[in-house]
C-alpha cells in the first residue's frame, strides 16, 4: 500500500470511530430523555441499535489490526492505531452503560420517579455528554491539551452521583416495600457514572496517541514509551 493510500485507511478510521461516539454521544441524554418521560419506544430502539454499534467496533478492530499485520506502522501511527483500538472499545462499554439504562427504564414500567432525579439527572447526563463531546474532538485534533482539560469534570459528575445516591437510600428507608426500585434507580446513576469514568480512559488514549506516554490520570502509574516518532 503507498502512502497515500495507508494515510486515506488511517483518515478513514478515524473517521469511523468519530462517526461511533458521535452516535453513543447522543445516546446519553437521548435514554435519559426516554427515561424521565417513559417512553418505553426509544427504551427498546436504543437497545436493539446496541448490536449495531457491536458490529461497527468489530470492523474497526479487524482493520486496525490488517493495517499492523501488513504496513509495519512507524511509531507516531502505531500510537494512532493502538489508541483507536482502545478507543473504540470504551465507546462500545459506555452504549453498554446507555443500554443499561435503558433495560431499566422497561423493568420501571410506568413508575414516577424521584423529584430529584427529574431535577439532575439531566444534568449528570449533560455533563457526561459534554466531557464525551470534548475526549472525541480531544482525539480528532491529538490534542494533549484539551485531553487533560476534560478529567476534572468527572468531579462534578460524582458530586450529582453522590447526591442522587443519598436521596435513594433515603427513599428505600422511608419506603422499604420499594427496595427493588431505589436499586433500579441506583444502577441508573451508576451507568452514567462509571460512563464518564470511561471517557477519562478515551483521554488517558489521546494524551498517549500525542506524545507517545501512557499515564493513568488518576493515579501514579506511567507506562513506558513505545518508540519515537
Amino acid at each position: 500500500m503507498i502512502r497515500a493510500a495507508y494515510d486515506h485507511s488511517l483518515q478513514d478510521l478515524q473517521a469511523r470511530v468519530l462517526a461511533l461516539g458521535s452516535e453513543v454521544e447522543q445516546n446519553i441524554p437521548k435514554v435519559v430523555t426516554a427515561l424521565l418521560a417513559r417512553d418505553i419506544d426509544t427504551a427498546y430502539a436504543i437497545i436493539e441499535s446496541d448490536k449495531a454499534v457491536n458490529e461497527r467496533q468489530i470492523t474497526i478492530i479487524m482493520d486496525c489490526l490488517k493495517l499492523i499485520a501488513t504496513q509495519q506502522p512507524t511509531a507516531r501511527d502505531m500510537r494512532f492505531i493502538a489508541a483507536t483500538l482502545e478507543i473504540v472499545g470504551e465507546l462500545e462499554r459506555i452504549n453498554d452503560y446507555v443500554k443499561g439504562i435503558s433495560r431499566t427504564s422497561l423493568l420501571l414500567g410506568d413508575q414516577s420517579l424521584l423529584i430529584s432525579f427529574r431535577d439532575n439527572l439531566p444534568i449528570m447526563a449533560g455533563l457526561a455528554r459534554n466531557m464525551l463531546r470534548r475526549s472525541l474532538d480531544a482525539f480528532a485534533k491529538n490534542d494533549e491539551t484539551l485531553a487533560r482539560s476534560v478529567p476534572p469534570s468527572d468531579d462534578l459528575v460524582d458530586d450529582i452521583f453522590r447526591k442522587l445516591y443519598v436521596d435513594i437510600l433515603a427513599y428505600a428507608r422511608d419506603n422499604p416495600q420499594e427496595i427493588e426500585r431505589a436499586s433500579q434507580l441506583e444502577w441508573v446513576i451508576h451507568n452514567i457514572e462509571r460512563a464518564a469514568d470511561r471517557m477519562i480512559n478515551i483521554c488517558e488514549w489521546v494524551i498517549y496517541m500525542a506524545t507517545g506516554i501512557y499515564q493513568e490520570i488518576e493515579s501514579e502509574y506511567e507506562a513506558p514509551p513505545l518508540g519515537t516518532a
